[in-house]
């Protein structure tokens, strides 16, 4: 385990020593999505029954944040290493495609978990959280997480160029995050958008994700956790057969 040990120590270190920008400036970019839309909606929506629209916004920004923050931090280690050809010296040693795969998500995890605990710790004052089912909230984050950085993951080994990455995070996980009910329920939405809305599998997430705050949710619980969870394996399946054919990261493989 000293290998896997090094290598998530490595990816912890990474992003902390320069955690202005990597855990400061995303809490703060949700605290203003916070003030912007509860200042302007606060008085005119309420999505749930006795729920206000500041505190239904709250549990939405913090999984945006979980998300989008642990998608950053393995796709950036990837493309970075893969660039700069320090990536070499991860190939060279005797660590296997578990333990790379095992230290890249789960440092991904932590930066997602921390940037999550931190936007929640910020914005919780503003809304009345009543934390119904405490476990939803804990599995969801942590799938969540996991999830996006498994995502980054592999956007970071298919990446040859810091643009390309770009492209595969603003036209596919922005979007898909911001269309995922952070800011409003799908039940407001035309009937064609709803139906679009059940195929965004980050939907989901944060549905699941706020359902252990209030008891209430668009969708099943249950049925978000299944979806979730066989999000997780499909994607932890080909992330980890990506890494033992060393697809793009060894010379000759394609």
């Amino acid at each position: 385990m000293t290998g896997f040990q090094t290598l998530f120590y490595k990816e912890i270190l990474r992003f902390w020593k320069v955690a202005t920008q990597t855990v400061t400036a995303p809490i703060v970019t949700a605290l203003l999505y916070l003030m912007i839309f509860g200042h302007v909606l606060q008085d005119r929506v309420q999505v749930y029954p006795g729920v206000q629209y500041t505190g239904f916004l709250v549990p939405g920004l913090v999984m945006m944040s979980v998300l989008q923050n642990a998608f950053a931090n393995s796709s950036s280690s990837l493309i970075q290493s893969k660039i700069t050809g320090n990536l070499v010296f991860v190939l060279l040693t005797p660590l296997s495609h578990w333990e790379m795969f095992g230290g890249y998500v789960l440092a991904a995890v932590v930066r997602g978990l921390m940037v999550g605990g931190g936007v929640f710790v910020v914005t919780a004052w503003f809304g009345h959280l009543d934390f119904v089912a405490p476990l939803w909230i804990i599995v969801f984050a942590l799938l969540g997480a996991a999830i996006l950085g498994t995502l980054g993951l592999i956007a970071g080994i298919w990446a040859e160029k810091f643009d390309q990455l770009a492209a595969f995070q603003n036209f596919l996980i922005v979007p898909l995050t911001f269309l995922a009910g952070v800011f409003y329920s799908i039940h407001s939405l035309p009937p064609f958008w709803q139906a679009v809305s059940h195929f965004n599998p980050f939907f989901y997430m944060i549905d699941g994700f706020r359902y252990g705050f209030f008891g209430q949710s668009d969708i099943n619980p249950m049925t978000s956790l299944g979806i979730v969870a066989v999000f997780f394996l499909a994607l932890s399946t080909l992330a980890v057969r990506m890494l033992k054919s060393g697809y793009k990261l060894r010379a000759g493989s394609h």
